[in-house]
């Protein structure tokens, strides 16, 4: 009685660690390459598919890259720099990057100077606008910044001393960073807020 009792446990314990990450699926022609800070090895023979992402807040750094014919018997690959984008992952759902495929070369080479891709949560038929980040650098050292003064907090006792010697982070950064994570939405209700 107690070995499948055990095993039943052990299954059900293995299949809610799975499903705590939620799934981005990928088309071909969009090369996931980071994750915020973490960089994404894929290969020719390999590519990235997916990528599974816990319920959050992430920014991705993306390449388009296609092959079209250019004539008879010759083709032309049709390349981004790459680029950076905010997602919002939410619990329990999964997603797919889309956007739409050029039908020519030319099409193609504008779309690589300016992407525009968009989120598509699988379960609905309305997709997301991604909007392209400016300097992602930046965010991201702003982001692993506060990571590490969240920690320096969290380990500080309540003694007088040892609060002196930790720096508060600045407001205006804080406040900067945060309203690079919001949507558009989000800015929108707080604009809305600040001014009554």
């Amino acid at each position: 009685m107690r070995k499948p009792m055990l095993m039943a446990s052990l299954l059900l314990l293995i299949n809610s660690t799975v499903s705590m990450a939620e799934t981005i699926s990928f088309p071909e022609e969009i090369i996931p390459l980071q994750v915020d800070n973490r960089v994404l090895e894929g290969s020719l023979f390999s590519a990235i598919e997916q990528v599974e992402l816990a319920p959050g807040q992430y920014q991705l750094k993306l390449k388009y890259s296609d092959l079209y014919e250019d004539g008879f018997d010759s083709h032309a690959v049709v390349e981004s720099k790459p680029f950076w984008v905010n997602v919002t992952i939410e619990a329990e759902k999964d997603y797919t990057l889309a956007f739409n495929r050029a039908n020519n070369v030319v099409a193609a080479k504008v779309f690589a100077e300016s992407p525009n891709v968009s989120l598509k949560e699988n379960a609905s038929a309305i997709s997301t606008p991604l909007t392209v980040l400016a300097d992602v650098g930046m965010v991201l050292e702003r982001k692993s910044a506060l990571t590490v003064q969240s920690k320096q907090l969290n380990t500080v006792t309540d003694s007088p001393a040892s609060m002196g010697e930790l720096q508060a982070p600045n407001a205006s950064e804080m406040l900067d960073f945060w309203w690079q994570q919001a949507s558009v939405e989000q800015r929108n209700d707080f604009i809305k807020k600040v001014t009554k």
